[in-house]
C-alpha cells in the first residue's frame, strides 16, 4: 500500500492501493471512530459502490445513512448543501460521527463544505472514485459549492481525516471521465515536473501517477495551505477553464476545460515572449495522447468577463499561472483590465 502523509492544519494520510475499498470500513473506524457514518454520494456512483461500502461500515459497527444527490456539476450548489445540512440535522448526526464522500470532485467538495460547517465542524473521509478527484480535489482541503456568479465561490479550507484511493474504481469510468483526470495529471507535469512529462509520454502505471501527483500537491499545500502564494500554481489553466465551463453551461467538463485553459495560457505566454515554444509542443502532444481537447470556441472577451469572479482576483488585479518552459510555471499578477488582451494572444 502507498501512503502519503499530508501535513496541513491537520495531518492525515492518503492511502493508495487496488482493492482498498474492501477495507474501507476498518480503515475509517481506526481513523474516525464514532457510531454513525453518513455516505454522501451521487446517482452514478452510489449504485456501483454504495451498498458495498455500507456493508463494510456495518461490519465495523456503524449505523449507516446515505445521502444521494443527482450526478453532475449542476448539483454543486447551495440547494444541495442545504438539503445535506437538513438531512444531517433530521437524523441527529453529532460531532462524534463522520461523513464519507464517495464519488468525484463534486461529491468531495459538497461533503467537505458540509463537514466544515455542520455543527461548526465534524470529521469527513474522502473516497474518490475518479482520477481527477484522486490526484487533485480530494487532497488539500479545498471545499466549495458554486454560485450563480461563478465556480467555487462559497467554501472553506477544511482537511479530511483520511483519503482512500482504490484505483480499481477507475475501471468503471467512461473513457472521457478518465481523460478528464489526465488533464489535471498533465497540469502537475507542466507546472514543475519535467521528468514526469517524459513518463506520461511513454506511459506508466496508474498507481505511480496518483502517488506522484498527491506527493506534489502535498509539498505545495505544506507551504501554502490557504492558497495565497505557491499553491496558486495548481491553478494553471483554471482561470480560463472556469469561464469556459460556465459559458458552456457545464457541457464542457472540468478536465476538458482545464486542457483548453492550459492551451490558452501557454499560447498567450509564447505570444507575450514569456514562454518557450517547446512547452506548447509537449502540452499539445500529451493532451492529444490522452484524448483531451486543444481548441476553444469562446472569445477572449467572453472568457475574460468570467474572470471578474475568479478566486485568484484581488481587487483590480488577478494572478495568472504563466508557463515559462516545459515543466516550469510561475505566478504573475496583472490588472484584470489586461486579462482579455493577454489571452487574446492565443487566438
Amino acid at each position: 500500500m502507498k501512503k502519503v502523509k499530508i501535513s496541513a492544519s491537520s495531518e492525515y494520510e492518503v492511502l493508495i492501493e487496488r482493492g482498498l475499498l474492501k477495507k474501507a470500513g476498518e480503515l475509517i473506524k481506526q481513523t474516525a471512530k464514532g457510531s454513525t457514518a453518513v455516505i454522501v454520494s451521487e446517482t452514478n456512483v452510489f449504485p456501483l459502490y454504495g451498498e458495498y461500502l455500507k456493508e463494510s461500515l456495518e461490519k465495523e459497527g456503524y449505523t449507516v445513512l446515505s445521502f444521494v444527490f443527482p450526478a453532475g456539476e449542476e448539483s454543486k450548489n447551495t440547494n444541495t448543501l442545504i438539503d445535506l445540512w437538513e438531512f444531517l440535522a433530521e437524523n441527529l448526526v453529532t460531532r462524534s460521527d463522520v461523513l464519507i464522500a464517495l464519488g468525484g470532485g463534486v461529491t468531495g467538495d459538497i461533503t467537505g463544505f458540509a463537514a466544515a460547517t455542520y455543527l461548526r465542524g465534524i470529521k469527513y473521509i474522502g473516497i474518490p472514485t475518479t482520477l481527477l478527484a484522486m490526484v487533485d480535489s480530494s487532497v488539500g482541503g479545498k471545499t466549495a459549492v458554486d454560485l450563480k456568479g461563478g465556480k467555487n465561490l462559497a467554501g472553506a479550507f477544511y482537511q479530511p481525516s483520511l483519503v482512500i484511493c482504490d484505483p480499481d474504481t477507475l475501471t468503471s469510468l467512461p473513457d472521457n471521465i478518465f481523460s478528464d483526470g489526465m488533464a489535471e495529471v498533465i497540469k502537475y507535469g507542466m507546472i514543475n515536473l519535467p521528468e514526469f512529462l517524459d513518463t506520461l509520454e511513454e506511459g506508466t502505471d496508474i498507481i505511480d501517477i496518483i502517488e506522484t501527483c498527491v506527493k506534489t500537491k502535498r509539498d505545495i499545500v505544506a507551504v501554502d495551505e490557504k492558497d495565497t502564494g505557491l499553491r496558486q500554481l495548481l491553478n494553471f489553466g483554471h482561470t480560463p477553464a472556469h469561464g469556459i465551463e460556465i459559458l458552456s453551461e457545464f457541457t464542457v467538463s472540468h478536465g476538458c476545460a482545464v486542457a483548453i485553459g492550459m492551451m490558452i495560457m501557454t499560447k498567450s505566454a509564447i505570444k507575450a515572449g514569456l514562454c518557450k515554444k517547446e512547452a506548447l509542443i509537449t502540452l499539445e502532444k500529451l493532451l492529444k495522447k490522452y484524448s483531451l481537447p486543444t481548441e476553444n470556441v469562446f472569445s477572449p472577451k467572453e472568457i475574460a468577463s468570467r474572470a471578474m469572479n475568479d478566486k485568484k482576483r484581488t481587487g483590480k488585479d488577478i494572478t495568472l499561472v504563466i508557463p515559462e518552459e516545459r515543466g516550469k510555471c510561475s505566478l504573475r499578477k496583472i490588472p484584470v483590465s489586461e486579462f482579455e488582451e493577454f489571452i487574446s494572444g492565443a487566438f
